[in-house]
């Protein structure tokens, strides 16, 4: 199931069952969207991200970088990150994102896709240290990608295009019962940054 036109003021749940994403579509401009990208780009602390699998520890293209109020760590596919603290830019578009949500965050995990071939295979963010149920935010900047959704049980599949400079909020049981994904796609060449605004409990 494809989901087009999907405005902001129509935050109906996207998911037919078993928790909520809302799409709140283009929350910046397109010169704001673009600015805040070229800034994130060159200002942020990249790294090459890291995971562990089948025992084999894979470096990969995507790069990655987390921030947070403290020096948090944050575990997932088996490799620990310390938290950065927060840069101004960084401030600002948490601020957005909370009066947008309505909701709380204190951490940021920020990845770098240079372009469609960089994705993100099907998983839940349910790491032990998030908050249960709590509101995770998404914030797309830079390519247009797709983005799905797979029900654990179901298997029933939903997808959407996060647009550039637009916000999607996970919350509920949604990594309970849902996997997602950013799918590849060999068409895309422009590069995307996406910042997921999480709740991290000490």
């Amino acid at each position: 199931m494809e989901l087009f036109d999907i405005k902001p003021k129509d935050l109906k749940n996207l998911l037919p069952k078993d928790g909520m994403v809302c799409y709140y579509g283009k929350v910046l401009s397109p010169l704001e969207a673009q600015t805040y990208f070229d800034v994130l780009n060159q200002g942020i602390e990249w790294k090459n991200d890291e995971a562990i699998i089948f025992g084999k520890h894979i470096i990969t293209k995507r790069k990655a970088a987390w921030y947070a109020d403290e020096a948090f760590k944050y575990t997932y596919s088996k490799i620990t990150k310390k938290a950065l603290p927060w840069t101004k830019e960084l401030l600002k578009l948490k601020s957005l994102v909370e009066q947008q949500s309505q909701e709380s965050y204190n951490s940021c995990l920020l990845n770098l896709y240079h372009d469609g071939n960089e994705a993100m295979s099907w998983h839940s963010d349910d790491e032990h240290n998030l908050k249960q149920n709590a509101a995770i935010a998404s914030l797309s900047l830079g390519a247009e990608r797709k983005f799905a959704f797979k029900h654990k049980q179901s298997k029933e599949v939903l997808s959407l295009v996060l647009e550039q400079g637009s916000l999607l909020i996970m919350k509920n049981e949604t990594q309970r019962h849902w996997l997602h994904r950013l799918t590849p796609s060999k068409l895309i060449k422009d590069a995307r940054i996406n910042l997921t605004f999480r709740t991290i409990v000490p």
